[in-house]
């Protein structure tokens, strides 16, 4: 029978998400031959091994990433007991990475993440931007906010909300231009668009759906550059409606909409990781608080 120190599981998780030794030494305040140690320790014990090292840091193997699985199982049992015991929420440490379209990760998730973050300081939540097909098979993100739902592998999918997309224009570009009373008018307009071939769903694929003609174009592959050049007076552009609501210079033109949706996507292996699964109910509990998407 293997046997090893379950109190060295602490290490391990701290290497494996932070990627380096020195870094993880840091957090558990002590020296990094002490964090080498251990972990040397835990695959001896193991007879496996359980990152692969290289240069840039630690990377899990196979079998790390299974022990990984586990060991966050039983620090989520531990956090829930401590809860339990002393009828107070214990402080969630470690990362949390969030995929999610820049749309909603700028214009709505960023600016909301304040008070998680307040009331657990060793939470670190990492919000990286699609497109980027992320494997959470392989742990490349915790959750993903997604715009087509997978239909493949243990994935937990939940709707998150509709929401849509309207067409806008700066102020100044309609008192440069005249205002726009029929969609057939936007031939003689420049259009703030996606660039077709870099577009990473086809649910992205707005003008078809509102019928604007062929027309001059700025093509921008992010959401953050079209609202940009829309601001500028560039041309006008299909915007989510969540996120032009907040700057008054834009001007919504016509009536035409897009409706979409989001979807929360998890692993089921990490949906009880208790960090995990916090930031997951905060994400689902501050789009249900909040009308300003739909």
């Amino acid at each position: 029978m293997n046997r090893f120190d379950w109190g060295d599981l602490r290490f391990f998780l701290t290497v494996a998400r932070t990627g380096r030794l020195t870094a993880a030494a840091r957090q558990l305040r002590v020296d990094h031959a002490t964090v080498s140690r251990k972990i040397t320790a835990l695959e001896v014990g193991l007879k496996t091994k359980l990152f692969e090292r290289y240069p840039q840091g630690y990377r899990l193997t196979d079998a790390g990433e299974r022990l990984m699985i586990a060991a966050e199982t039983i620090e989520s049992t531990a956090i829930e007991a401590e809860s339990a015991i002393s009828g107070t929420d214990s402080a969630l440490s470690g990362t949390v990475r969030v995929g999610a379209p820049d749309g909603f990760g700028t214009y709505f998730l960023a600016r909301r993440l304040g008070p998680l973050l307040a009331r657990h300081p060793l939470l670190t939540v990492q919000l990286v931007p699609l497109p980027r097909v992320f494997s959470l098979a392989k742990r490349e993100a915790d959750l993903v906010i997604a715009i087509d739902p997978p239909d493949t592998g243990r994935l937990h999918v939940q709707k998150l909300t509709e929401y849509t997309l309207g067409l806008y224009a700066s102020s100044d570009y309609l008192d440069r231009f005249g205002a726009i009373e029929h969609i057939s008018e936007l031939r003689s307009h420049r259009i703030v668009t996606y660039v077709e071939d870099l577009m990473f769903s086809s649910s992205l694929d707005y003008l078809g759906e509102m019928d604007v003609p062929d027309a001059l174009r700025f093509e921008c592959a992010s959401v953050i550059g079209q609202m940009e050049a829309v601001l500028a007076g560039i041309g006008i552009g299909i915007l989510h409606d969540y996120a032009a609501k907040s700057h008054p210079d834009l001007r919504e033109i016509l009536s035409h909409k897009v409706k979409r949706t989001y979807w929360i996507v998890a692993h089921d292996d990490v949906r009880t990781v208790a960090r995990v699964n916090y930031v997951r109910e905060f994400i689902i509990n501050a789009v249900a608080a909040d009308k300003f998407l739909y």
